[in-house]
C-alpha cells in the first residue's frame, strides 16, 4: 500500500481510529461528554479529509475514491454528525453505559462509507456487514425498553435472511461470470441475456438489497423497527444506512449495466410502483408518527428507484439531489420526535403533537417545513427533488413511473397534512412541558429547516455541488 492508497482511505482510517481510541478510553475511564466530543471530532476530521487529494484513485480495483464516493461519503458523515448531536441528551437520560453508543455509530458510518466506494462484491459485503452488525446493537441499545429489544431481534433476523439472499445471489453471478468486479459483469449480462442462472443470481441479490432498503415487498420489518428503536437510531436507519446502500446500488447498476436485461428492468419497475403505492397507502391509516415516517421512507425509496431507470447525467443528478433532500428531511423529522420524547417512551402517537404550535411555534413551523418537503410542496427542497426526478423521468419516456410518482405524491399529502393540522389545532389538554434543554435539538432541526427552504428557493446551491461528482 502506497501513500496515495493511505490518503484515499483517510476518511475510513479516521473513523476506525476514532472507534479504537474510544474503546481504549472507555477501558480507562467512562465519560459520556468526552466520548461524544471525541466521536464528533473524528467524524469532522474524516469529513475534512475528503477535501484533500487524491480526487480520483482506485485501490486494486475493489475500492475507489472518486467524485461519487466523495459526495456520498460527505453526506453520510454530515448526517452522522447531526444524529450524534441529537443523541447526546436523548441517550444521557435513558442508557447507563452510553459510551459504546458512539463506537457503534462510528463503525456503522465506516461500513456505510465503504459501501459507497465499493466496486467489488467482497468490499461491498464487508461494508454491509459492518453497517448491519452495528445496527443490531444500536436498535436494541436501550436494553431495558422491551420494544427496543424486540425491534433489535426483528432486525437481526431480517438482516441475516437478506445477507443469505445476497451471498447466494453473488455466488450464482460469480459462478456464471467468473468475476466479482462490477464492470466486468457487463459483457456477461449482454452475452447471456436470459440465462436463468444469471437472472436467478441477480434476483436473489435484488431481494437481499430490497430487504436492506425496505422496498416493497421486503418492507414488513420497517414500521416495527422504526417504532421500537430509539428515535436517533431510527433516524440513522432511515438515512445513513439507506443512503450508503442506495449509493452502492446506483453504482452497481450503472457499472454492471444490468438494466440492459429487460427482465431485470421490469423487475425494478414493479418494485418501484409497489413501493410508491403501498408505502403511501399504508401510511394513511397510521396514527403513529414513527410508523408514518417509516412508510413514508418506503415510498421515497420507491421514488429513488425511478432514478436507476434514467440514463445519463440527468438520472445521476436527480438521484443525488433527491437522496440529499430525503436524508436531511428525515433526520430533521426524527430530531423533533427525539426532542418531544420523554424518558419512558418516544413521542410516537399523534396525541403528542396536538397543539404544539401554541406552546412551541418554532418547533411546529420547522416540523411543518419538513413535512411539506416530504410531501413535495413548492418552495421546499422536496418539491425541487421531485420536480427534477419527474423531469428526468419524462425525458427518458418513463411514463408509467412518472404518472405513479405524481399520483402517489397526491396520496401522501393526506397523512403529512394530518400531522400539520394536529400541530396547529388548539387542544384543551395542555402540552407536556419538556424538562430538558433543547438547544442541540434546535440546532439540528432549525438548521435543516433553513436548508430545506434555501434549496427550495435556490436549488443551484446543491446542483452546482452535484455537478462536480
Amino acid at each position: 500500500m502506497n501513500n496515495l492508497d493511505i490518503l484515499a482511505l483517510m476518511p475510513q482510517i479516521l473513523l476506525t481510529a476514532g472507534a479504537v481510541m474510544l474503546l481504549i478510553s472507555i477501558a480507562i475511564k467512562r465519560n459520556h461528554l468526552f466520548s461524544a466530543i471525541a466521536a464528533l471530532l473524528f467524524v469532522s476530521a474524516s469529513f475534512c479529509s475528503l477535501f484533500f487529494p487524491p480526487v480520483l484513485h482506485e485501490i486494486s480495483g475493489i475500492f475507489i475514491r472518486d467524485g461519487f464516493s466523495i459526495f456520498f461519503t460527505g453526506l453520510i458523515l454530515i448526517i452522522t454528525l447531526y444524529i450524534m448531536l441529537i443523541s447526546f441528551q436523548y441517550m444521557e437520560k435513558r442508557a447507563e453505559d452510553i459510551e459504546e453508543y458512539y463506537i457503534l455509530m462510528l463503525l456503522a458510518s465506516l461500513g456505510a462509507t465503504v459501501l459507497v466506494s465499493s466496486r467489488h462484491f467482497v468490499t461491498f459485503f464487508l461494508g454491509l456487514e459492518l453497517l448491519s452488525t452495528s445496527l443490531y446493537v444500536l436498535i436494541a441499545f436501550l436494553r431495558k425498553r422491551q420494544i427496543s429489544v424486540e425491534a433489535g431481534i426483528k432486525y437481526l433476523v431480517i438482516a441475516a435472511v437478506s445477507s443469505a439472499f445476497l451471498l447466494f445471489g453473488m455466488a450464482l453471478v460469480y459462478s456464471g461470470s467468473g468475476s466479482m468486479y462490477f464492470a466486468e459483469l457487463v459483457p456477461w449480462f449482454r452475452n447471456t441475456g436470459v440465462n436463468y442462472t444469471g437472472l436467478a443470481g441477480v434476483v436473489f441479490m435484488l431481494g437481499g438489497i430490497g430487504f436492506k432498503l425496505a422496498i416493497v415487498p421486503f418492507h414488513l420489518w420497517t414500521p416495527d423497527v422504526y417504532e421500537g428503536a430509539p428515535a436517533p437510531v431510527s433516524a440513522y436507519v432511515a438515512t445513513v444506512s439507506k443512503a450508503g446502500m442506495f449509493a452502492f446500488f446506483y453504482r452497481f447498476v450503472t457499472e454492471s449495466q444490468i438494466l440492459d436485461v429487460k427482465q431485470i428492468a421490469l423487475f425494478i419497475t414493479i418494485l418501484a410502483v409497489l413501493s410508491m403505492f403501498i408505502g403511501n397507502v399504508m401510511a394513511i391509516r397510521e396514527q403513529n408518527v414513527k410508523k408514518i415516517l417509516a412508510y413514508s421512507s418506503i415510498a421515497h425509496l420507491g421514488y429513488l428507484l425511478i432514478a436507476l431507470m434514467i440514463t445519463g447525467n440527468a438520472g445521476a443528478h436527480a438521484f443525488a439531489f433527491y437522496l440529499v433532500v430525503y436524508t436531511l428531511t428525515i433526520t430533521g423529522a426524527f430530531s423533533i420526535v427525539a426532542f418531544l420524547s420523554q424518558t419512558g417512551d418516544d413521542a410516537s402517537s399523534l396525541v403528542y403533537y396536538k397543539g404544539i404550535f401554541w406552546s412551541r411555534p418554532g418547533l411546529a413551523i420547522a416540523f411543518s417545513i419538513m413535512l411539506f418537503s416530504l410531501a413535495g410542496i413548492p418552495l421546499t427542497a422536496g418539491f425541487m427533488s421531485k420536480f427534477y426526478l419527474l423531469l428526468a423521468g419524462i425525458g427518458n419516456e418513463l411514463w408509467l413511473l412518472s404518472i405513479v410518482l405524481i399520483a402517489t405524491s397526491i396520496i401522501g399529502l393526506f397523512y403529512y397534512l394530518r400531522i400539520i393540522v394536529e400541530m396547529f389545532t388548539k387542544s384543551e389538554v395542555p402540552f407536556r412541558e419538556i424538562t430538558h434543554s433543547g438547544w442541540l435539538y434546535g440546532l439540528v432541526f432549525g438548521s435543516i429547516a433553513l436548508i430545506l427552504v434555501a434549496l427550495g428557493i435556490y436549488p443551484e446551491l446543491l446542483t452546482r455541488l452535484i455537478f462536480y461528482f
